[in-house]
């Protein structure tokens, strides 16, 4: 029989991401013999993060200062606005090392099924940004699924009155990748984009 203190921490471990119920009991089980060195320092590193994180007013996205690292800095191109969907997207747009503009997090993706509209995302803090003299293009750089997609024609429509260029992430046969192991949608992607070499 399973205590209800670890029960509690079993439940909560599994609405992680990644996470059902094995993993979560293993996830607990490590922390529990690992007190001194895991739990308690992974204990007072989530309750210093809950008190200091905080979301971007500019950009949406997380870091202990406001504005945001990104956001403050004066050495990036003021011109170039990327739309990401989440944060996990900006960090690995940034993480690259391609992209030297400044972001903008929307928050989710438009999903008729799950009853997300625009007024849902921070689409109209983003169309108010579109509006800035500095910025000349916006780059739509959202997941290649169904709502990503739908996401980025609607802003697409949005964005045409702003006057700036509108331009999204090109998809298709990844570097390293083998036609053989692509999908279908994938090559259907790949063949309508392809460019002059």
């Amino acid at each position: 029989m399973i205590g209800t203190e670890i029960e509690h921490l079993i439940k909560l471990l599994s609405r992680l991401p990644g996470y059902g119920p094995r993993s979560a009991r293993r996830a607990a089980l490590h922390l529990l013999k690992n007190r001194e060195s895991l739990m308690q320092p992974l204990s007072q590193a989530i309750g210093r993060a809950a008190d200091i994180i905080a979301e971007c007013p500019l950009c949406h996205n997380l870091d202990t200062v406001s504005p945001c690292s990104i956001c403050a800095s004066t050495g990036r191109d003021g011109a170039t606005l990327c739309i990401v969907e989440d944060v996990s997207d900006l960090w690995a747009i940034e993480n690259s090392g391609g992209f030297r503009g400044y972001y903008h997090v929307l928050g989710g993706t438009l999903s008729a099924l799950d009853g997300i509209g625009p007024e849902d995302l921070s689409i109209p803090h983003l169309l108010h940004r579109a509006r800035e003299p500095q910025v000349k293009e916006i780059i739509i750089a959202l997941n290649a699924t169904i709502d990503g997609q739908t996401t980025a024609h609607y802003l697409s429509d949005c964005l045409q009155s702003s006057g700036v260029i509108t331009t999204q992430l090109a998809h298709g046969v990844p570097i390293g990748g083998q036609i053989d192991y692509m999908d279908d949608g994938t090559l259907s992607t790949a063949l309508k984009s392809r460019k002059a070499v």
